[in-house]
């Protein structure tokens, strides 16, 4: 797998790659890597000539500090398991190589941005969208694959891709979870034991029939902190239910297709 560390490099090489007419997959990521990011490695190499993933720790959507700071290095994992998957290129850039404006320039959404998460994160989608689109124009790729558990976020991007006439399509993958429900993130590490047990219980509750209401007062009786619980709806997507609910110090946000049953 080559590792390409300069953003004018890394077009040089996926350019070359479309002139001789090989289909591009490309997912990006934060690192950490797991079994989630593995599905959509796996079907980005499935799908296409050229696998491609990026590692990039995105410091303008972070609305918190502390997160930033506290987010998983694991780089040389994570070379391990791209290279088991057969990922045939890293992109791993400095945050000054993509930042060389010192984030002057920036995304703007002015809707579904400032709904959901887009409420209690400041500035988080705009940093998202930012570094998402710079990712797109400089890889020209035919599909970039995105996990449903960060629905709002998929979704944005997939309405930017639109908005912008980008011809990349934007993949949707489902969401992958433990045994007992809970979503893959890398957040999970930063559980107790005891909290471990407790956060299956999202994911459960909005797979329910129960009402909102309903699913807020036992996530609370529970001892998750609830930022929100509402229904997204959409004529081309459909209706989900999405959460974000804090456990402890630790923000865990679900979603899961609603098709039937009171809110």
């Amino acid at each position: 797998m080559d590792i390409v560390r300069e953003p004018q490099k890394w077009q040089q090489i996926l350019r070359d790659y479309r002139r001789k007419g090989d289909s591009i997959g490309i997912v990006p990521t934060m690192g950490a890597l797991h079994a989630g990011h593995r599905s959509l490695l796996q079907r980005a190499r499935e799908e296409n000539q050229i696998a491609a993933a990026s590692i990039f720790v995105n410091p303008s959507q972070f609305d918190n500090r502390e997160d930033l700071t506290r987010y998983p290095v694991t780089l040389d994992e994570d070379i391990s398991l791209l290279e088991k998957v057969g990922t045939d290129l890293l992109f791993a850039p400095q945050a000054e190589s993509m930042y060389p404006d010192n984030y002057t320039y920036a995304v703007t959404e002015k809707a579904l941005s400032r709904e959901y998460c887009g409420k209690y994160r400041p500035g988080h989608f705009e940093g998202v969208l930012t570094i998402v689109l710079k990712l797109l124009l400089i890889s020209h790729a035919s599909r970039m694959y995105m996990g449903e558990k960060d629905w709002q976020q998929y979704v944005l991007v997939k309405r930017m891709a639109e908005a912008f006439l980008i011809d990349t399509e934007i993949v949707s993958c489902p969401t992958v979870r433990e045994p007992s429900g809970l979503a893959l993130s890398s957040r999970n590490g930063r559980l107790t034991s005891d909290e471990l047990e407790k956060a299956p219980l999202l994911h459960q509750l909005l797979s329910s029939d129960r009402t909102i209401e309903a699913i807020k007062e036992e996530l609370e009786t529970a001892g998750f902190r609830v930022e929100y619980v509402e229904i997204f709806n959409d004529p081309e997507l459909g209706s989900r239910l999405l959460a974000a609910a804090y456990l402890g110090k630790v923000r865990l946000i679900d979603n899961a297709k609603r098709t039937q049953g009171p809110l």
